[in-house]
């Protein structure tokens, strides 16, 4: 017997990744959040260096040494945007990436309002999302309602209308009847009712 069979490295490796597409959507937009905190506190360490170097006048940032990563999230607020981020289309990933990238560029925001910021961007793009299922909606229902309203249209009804001649009575028509129709000049038609 071979040792290959033991530790099955005739198998070939599985490669289609069997994880929800949700939980990727998931699993990228928190390493976006967590990638992003990181950088925004680099940033508050780097303007913290400069102020103390102005202040000062002298540099101790080669003698400083910063923890990894200072600030986290709680646990219940995490597991929040985690299942925020399960509700987003993996079509909206990237857009809803690139707003909050947007957004961080703009407002240069500290490393505690981060959270809050990508939370907003992920209700955007829930409200986003649920405008458009509700249009998808409003549209399959209004072609539905085409279908059948068109195939009514499209029946030619076999009685003619005429609009002189009515099934309707009216005073005018009683008092009309007891008079001669009068002659029409020549350059307009003469209609007459025939019943």
């Amino acid at each position: 017997m071979s040792l290959a069979s033991w530790f099955r490295w005739n198998e070939p490796p599985n490669r289609i990744s069997q994880r929800n597409p949700s939980e990727m959507v998931a699993e990228t937009l928190m390493m976006e959040l967590s990638w992003q905190m990181k950088q925004a506190e680099k940033q508050q360490r780097e303007r913290e260096n400069e102020y103390r170097k102005i202040k000062t006048g002298v540099d101790y940032g080669w003698l400083v040494s910063y923890p990894k990563q200072s600030y986290d999230i709680s646990p219940g607020e995490r597991l929040q945007l985690e299942d925020m981020c399960s509700k987003i289309h993996p079509s909206y990933c990237g857009p809803v990436i690139l707003r909050f990238r947007q957004l961080i560029a703009e407002y240069e925001p500290e490393v505690q309002e981060i959270s809050r910021l990508f939370r907003s961007v992920l209700q955007e793009a829930a409200e986003k999302i649920k405008e458009e299922e509700e249009a998808k909606k409003l549209a399959r229902q209004w072609n539905t309602k085409n279908k059948t309203s068109l195939s009514l249209t499209t029946f030619k009804s076999r009685s003619r209308i005429s609009p002189f001649i009515s099934d309707i009575k009216t005073i005018s028509e009683d008092v009309e009847r007891g008079t001669q129709p009068t002659r029409r000049v020549w350059s307009m038609p003469e209609f007459r009712n025939t019943k």
